[in-house]
């Protein structure tokens, strides 16, 4: 039997045409938005099952685990749907930086208001 995402989940997501909803990442303990990413009712279902952050590429076109490569694991400690059922909120403990860069968190530019 092929595993699927729960019926009663998927029927609350609003996916976008590629089938995707964004997720952010926070870290549970300090309320730090770590980084944003995509899943797929794939994504989520494994996710769900394992407690490791597991998301959609769009530039690789593959699923990866946070951390496999890097180290740098994100074990989910919860997951939360928006109001609207087209964003997840993933409360993590984040092993290391969260960003590709090496920074801790993705979100670390600045911009000026007008």
């Amino acid at each position: 039997m092929t595993e699927t995402l729960a019926p009663e989940i998927a029927a609350r997501l609003k996916r976008d045409p590629d089938g995707l909803v964004a997720v952010i990442a926070q870290q549970h303990d300090t309320g730090e938005v770590l980084m944003l990413a995509w899943m797929d009712d794939e994504a989520l279902r494994r996710t769900l099952a394992t407690g490791r952050a597991t998301y959609w590429s769009r530039s690789r076109g593959e699923y990866w685990v946070k951390g496999d490569t890097s180290g740098h694991v994100q074990r989910v400690l919860s997951v939360h749907l928006d109001c609207d059922g087209d964003a997840l909120l993933l409360k993590v403990d984040q092993t290391g930086p969260a960003c590709h860069t090496g920074a801790p968190s993705c979100f670390f530019t600045p911009l000026e208001l007008a």
